[in-house]
């Protein structure tokens, strides 16, 4: 990968989470970025985050506390910046149906005030994080990481003559992260007992390191307007508590509201503008509004191939699983393997 990121104002939205960690860390390492911002509301992460990387003219880290939902404070944050990650997001779909509103505040209007304070900025290249969930969603948080997604990528369309491009990145669950099943099965091992919601259920699994490369992937080829979907392997939840532990009892609840017994990052109806390359997808956006040619993305971008109509990329029907012993390896390190990266 070229170093493409030397020299650049980057900042990234949720800048203290799971994903934001390993982003520093690895951009850090892999190149030498002028500025590194990290825009977040919490400050206490913010100040564990300062006690590993110090903000000094000998760093190119900064700080900066702020909501995704302050679009001054977003313009101010984003001057001479070059490039943005759009991670923040409130994502727990039990909280998210609860506070509704909550969810739609940061998730859809925090996402225009990114589009608006970029677009007021002269960024040069937006990439926002997306989810499973968005496709097809049956949940409020699906459903406002859908909206998001179309507001990226209509972005496209009226920023006018400014030289920005919006793409959007879709991935499944995160090994590692806080918010993954992990924890809670590791915890819930001391009492010999796991809670599955049902035996046929099947998930994605994305690592943070290969979340943080796929991104790096996309912001290098991005044309605008695309939604990448990186070709990642899924499991079955009843392996993936055995791989935790093989004496523990499995106790089934049921599908809880808003769950999904199989996720989905391309539905049948997306299919028809989903263009198939060896180790990822591109969903390439439907609108007469926006100026994109697919054939010639093709041409540009050579392996890739049409997606048949009414395909479906979800982690039932997927190529590839992980058997229990290689999610034994995941798990025994530490949710964060220095897996050799795909991308």
């Amino acid at each position: 990968m070229k170093k493409f990121l030397d020299n650049k104002n980057i900042l990234i939205t949720g800048g203290t989470g799971s994903f934001g960690k390993q982003f520093i860390e690895t951009v850090l390492k892999k190149f030498k970025p002028k500025k590194l911002v990290i825009y977040s509301r919490d400050e206490q992460k913010q100040f564990q985050l300062q006690l590993k990387w110090k903000e000094s003219d000998a760093s190119p880290i900064r700080y900066f506390i702020g909501d995704v939902r302050d679009l001054d404070r977003l313009k101010f944050a984003m001057q001479e910046v070059d490039i943005v990650i759009h991670a923040a997001a409130l994502k727990h779909v039990p909280m998210a149906e609860y506070n509704p509103f909550e969810a739609v505040k940061t998730n859809i209007l925090g996402a225009q005030n990114v589009i608006d304070a970029t677009i007021a900025n002269d960024v040069k290249k937006v990439i926002a994080l997306s989810t499973d969930k968005a496709s097809s969603p049956i949940n409020l948080y699906g459903a406002t990481k859908l909206t998001s997604d179309k507001l990226f990528v209509a972005a496209n369309n009226y920023k006018g003559s400014k030289k920005i491009k919006f793409s959007v990145v879709r991935y499944g669950n995160v090994m590692g992260s806080r918010g993954s099943v992990i924890p809670l099965f590791l915890k819930m091992k001391k009492n010999n007992i796991f809670p599955i919601t049902d035996k046929k259920m099947t998930r994605f699994n994305i690592t943070l390191e290969e979340s943080v490369n796929f991104v790096l992937f996309c912001l290098n080829k991005m044309w605008g307007g695309e939604i990448f979907v990186p070709k990642i392997p899924s499991y079955k939840i009843i392996d993936f508590a055995q791989a935790i532990s093989t004496k523990a009892k499995l106790k089934f609840v049921g599908i809880r509201a808003g769950e999904k017994l199989h996720e989905e990052m391309i539905s049948q109806h997306d299919s028809i503008n989903t263009i198939e390359y060896n180790k990822y997808f591109v969903i390439a956006p439907n609108s007469k509004f926006i100026n994109w040619d697919k054939k010639k993305y093709m041409k540009h971008n050579k392996g890739g191939k049409n997606c048949p109509n009414y395909f479906s990329y979800n982690s039932e029907r997927n190529k590839k699983f992980l058997k229990i012993s290689e999610l034994k390896k995941l798990i025994n390190k530490n949710t964060n393997p220095k897996i050799k990266p795909k991308f």
